[in-house]
């Protein structure tokens, strides 16, 4: 795992920071950074606690905005808080999940603007995550179509299908001369999502998704513009900043990495100098935050526990805008990131499932809910917006 001996000693400095993190009670709460306000771009935050994009997989069947959906990011906006939805995808063959949401078409516009009305009349921001599976897919999401990737490199990940959970079908590599038209693919996103009255967008460029694949060279194998040099193997990721970018300027642009992640199959030879050079040209657009996921977790699972955050430590000495961790943190985790100087805001995952209120719950250091992981991927209410607030 990359960069863990070069951090040992700053892991050490966190260690002493959740002790002291520990210690404090509810009467400590308005001296702690992570109920402080924050500038994130345009937006002014009053505290820093994140609902980051959570597969959910609860759209209607033509891949719109479903009722309780809507009601399930109303619940947990709050005021002043930050959101960021589960992934949206910017054309039918994008998807690798059955249930994901669209934003592929106008018609899909309608159910946004209901979920962003609702989610800004609690006094909250949200921004869409648009994504592009790629290669984690089957062709019976995509009308036949062979799934996408860079490279055809042996993969052996699973799709969420109507069926539940297949193996995925064999991905061809993209050409040279798609590759302006999949651009263009975001960019009208992009657009759709400002009709629907979103505060910004956020390029997914981790977990293995397209963008992830053309970034890393586990999985990017090309001799052409797209591949090769760390340069090249960065265009299109950077090509999907600038068509978001020019839609929505940077400040209300964000992208989220996952250095050293596992979660489908991907990799590279050194992450350190990929993911240096990508995000010091991103340095370029002013975004409004870099979104970086922790290499101690996979998806909904913590793979290294007590591994410290150290994507964040390293990408902060490169980075120059606001920074969003992501990946197993709790409240006292969080804390001592923002106290290192290594994170501006903390995104908590599997207990914003179930918690619909917790950025209050965190402030007074109340008890959690459970979080039900049979629910995370489809599903109905049950568990999904029947948890209850807390009972003061």
């Amino acid at each position: 795992m990359w960069l863990i001996d070069k951090y040992l000693a700053g892991g050490i400095k966190v260690a002493t920071q959740l002790a002291k993190a520990n210690q404090m009670g509810t009467s400590k709460t308005n001296s702690m950074l992570l109920f402080s306000p924050f500038r994130l771009g345009n937006l002014l935050l009053s505290h820093r606690i994140v609902h980051p994009p959570l597969t959910r997989l609860r759209a209607n069947p033509d891949d719109s905005v479903s009722d309780i959906m809507i009601e399930y990011y109303r619940q947990r906006a709050s005021p002043g808080g930050f959101m960021i939805t589960e992934s949206v995808h910017p054309s039918y063959d994008s998807r690798g999940y059955f249930g994901a949401p669209g934003i592929y078409e106008d018609h899909h516009i309608a159910g946004w603007k209901k979920l962003a009305d609702a989610v800004h009349e609690k006094g909250a921001y949200i921004f869409m995550q648009l994504s592009h599976d790629g290669r984690q897919s089957h062709v019976d999401l995509s009308g036949g179509k062979a799934p996408i990737a860079p490279s055809v490199v042996p993969f052996e990940g699973l799709s969420f299908t109507a069926n539940g959970w297949v193996p995925v079908s064999p991905h061809r590599a993209l050409d040279t001369d798609e590759i302006p038209a999949l651009v263009d693919q975001f960019r009208k996103a992009a657009e759709r999502a400002k009709a629907a009255g979103f505060d910004g967008v956020e390029l997914h460029n981790a977990n293995g998704y397209l963008a992830d694949t053309f970034l890393q060279d586990g999985t990017n194998k090309r001799t052409d513009a797209y591949g090769g040099t760390i340069e090249k193997r960065a265009a299109l990721s950077l090509s999907l900043v600038e068509a978001l970018v020019s839609v929505w300027g940077g400040s209300s642009v964000g992208v989220r990495v996952s250095p050293s992640g596992k979660w489908g199959s991907i990799s590279d030879s050194n992450p350190e100098a990929t993911f240096g050079y990508y995000a010091q040209q991103l340095n370029n657009y002013g975004l409004a935050y870099l979104h970086i996921i922790e290499p101690r977790v996979m998806g909904t699972e913590t793979i290294e526990e007590s591994m410290p955050p150290v994507a964040s430590s390293f990408l902060r000495q490169v980075f120059k805008g606001p920074i969003i961790a992501a990946g197993g943190f709790d409240r006292q985790g969080a804390e001592a990131i923002l106290q290192k100087g290594d994170a501006d805001l903390v995104a908590f995952g599997r207990y914003f499932t179930s918690n619909p209120d917790l950025p209050e719950r965190l402030k007074q250091n109340l008890p959690l809910n459970p979080y039900v992981r049979e629910a995370f991927w489809g599903g109905n209410e049950t568990d999904y917006i029947d948890f209850p607030v807390y009972n003061f």
